[in-house]
C-alpha cells in the first residue's frame, strides 16, 4: 500500500503563501525535473483544499497529476472543473484521505495546496510523510504552515534531503 504524503513549499520563516495569498510552490521550476517526475509516477490520488482547487479556474487539463482528485470543501460546486475526476468531500479530512487511498490502490496519496488542509491532516494524524520544499526567501508575513496544530509533539524522522539552487527539499517520515 502507498503512503499519504504532504508536499508543500515553505519560506525560511515558515510561510506557504505571501501576504497576498500567492503560493510559494515552485511548479515552474519543478516542471520536467526528476523531483516532480518521481511524485507524478508514485501518486495515485490527490487531496487538496477548495482554495487550491479554485486556483485552477475550472481547468485541470494541464495539471501535473492526472489522477483522481479529492477536494476537501464545505460547498460542492454545481459544475466540476474540466480535465479530471473530482470527488468533493464534505465530511472531513479523514474521509477525504480514506477515499483517496481507496482510489490510489498501491500508489501514494499526495496532499497538496493549502495550509489549512495540511494542518487538518497533521492534526488528524493521517500523514505518513511530509516533504517540505524550503524556499530561499523570507516573506515576513503571510500564511504559516505549522500553525494551529495543537500541543501534542509530533516526531519526524528525516529520510532525504536534496539541495537545489533556490530551495532545499526535506522529506521526513512521521513517527507513529
Amino acid at each position: 500500500m502507498g503512503i499519504v504524503l504532504l508536499d508543500m513549499a515553505m519560506s525560511l520563516d515558515g510561510f506557504v503563501a505571501d501576504q497576498h495569498g500567492n503560493a510559494l510552490y515552485p511548479i515552474d521550476e519543478l516542471r520536467n525535473t526528476e523531483a516532480l517526475d518521481e511524485l507524478i509516477e508514485t501518486t495515485g490520488a490527490v487531496v487538496m483544499g477548495t482554495r487550491a482547487y479554485d486556483m485552477a479556474e475550472g481547468d485541470f487539463t494541464e495539471y501535473e497529476y492526472q489522477v483522481p482528485v479529492f477536494v476537501l470543501t464545505h460547498h460542492v460546486p454545481e459544475k466540476a472543473a474540466k480535465g479530471l475526476t473530482f470527488t468533493f468531500v464534505t465530511d472531513g479530512i479523514e474521509s477525504a484521505v480514506e477515499q483517496a487511498k481507496a482510489a490510489a490502490g498501491e500508489m501514494n496519496v499526495t496532499v497538496i495546496g493549502g495550509a489549512n488542509t495540511a494542518q487538518q491532516c497533521i492534526r488528524a494524524g493521517v500523514l505518513d510523510e511530509i516533504q517540505i520544499r524550503l524556499m530561499a526567501v523570507l516573506l515576513g508575513e503571510g500564511l504559516r504552515l505549522f500553525e494551529h496544530l495543537g500541543t501534542e509533539r509530533i516526531e519526524l524522522e528525516q529520510t532525504r534531503v536534496r539541495e537545489f539552487p533556490t530551495r532545499t527539499d526535506i522529506r521526513s517520515r512521521v513517527v507513529q
